[in-house]
């Protein structure tokens, strides 16, 4: 990327002109002043495109199989506390202030969290970030309902911290990967603008 980046320069134009009407491709190699030309140009592009779209696959792949393993555990815990209530540590906390089906339920809707943020890594639409956000509803609300029980507790325990804020800061990280992609993408999508408006010329 930033290898391409540095064959991109500023042409000297007017002092009225649009910066965006100053950028253009180069027609030279900075390395051994070969000319460069359109068919090269587009191939730059078109790699970049090509690496983006696959470091966006790879990552997302990557959350994705993170998510997996995280919503596999709580399904472990949920059917633990189903056959052995109480039997974990981290449920046996609660066991004065909660039932298990209570325990269960909101694990459960932890298990649709994970699986609304996997859905909205692996859609291809563009609208696929509403996912993340309907993975943050009943994140926020299992946020709210763990914090109360552990801070009803005689101590604070750090061990449970995930449960009230592991399906949340799912949500928000892939949130906040999707739009470091996002940004890498429109990226790539003005360097071929500025390669359209280089043939216009």
């Amino acid at each position: 990327m930033k290898k391409l980046a540095r064959r991109w320069r500023r042409t000297r134009g007017d002092d009225d002109e649009e910066d965006d009407d100053k950028l253009v491709l180069p027609t030279f190699d900075d390395i051994d002043s070969r000319p460069i030309d359109t068919q090269e140009q587009e191939e730059y592009v078109r790699s970049l495109e090509a690496a983006h779209a696959h470091q966006s696959r790879q990552w997302k792949s990557v959350f994705a199989v993170l998510l997996i393993c995280y919503g596999a555990f709580l399904l472990y815990s949920s059917f633990q506390q189903f056959m052995s209530p109480w039997e974990l540590r981290y449920h046996a906390y609660f066991m004065e202030d909660l039932k298990s089906w209570m325990v269960i339920s909101a694990e459960w809707i932890a298990i649709i969290a994970c699986c609304l943020s996997i859905v909205g890594l692996l859609d291809k639409k563009n609208d696929h970030r509403r996912w993340f956000w309907y993975s943050c509803v009943p994140g926020s609300a299992l946020t709210i309902f763990w914090l109360y029980y552990l801070l009803r507790l005689p101590k604070f325990r750090w061990d449970a911290i995930w449960l009230p804020f592991g399906p949340l800061c799912g949500a928000g990280i892939c949130l906040y990967v999707d739009h470091l992609l996002e940004e890498s993408s429109e990226e790539v999508k003005k360097l071929r603008n500025y390669m359209y408006a280089y043939k216009a010329r």
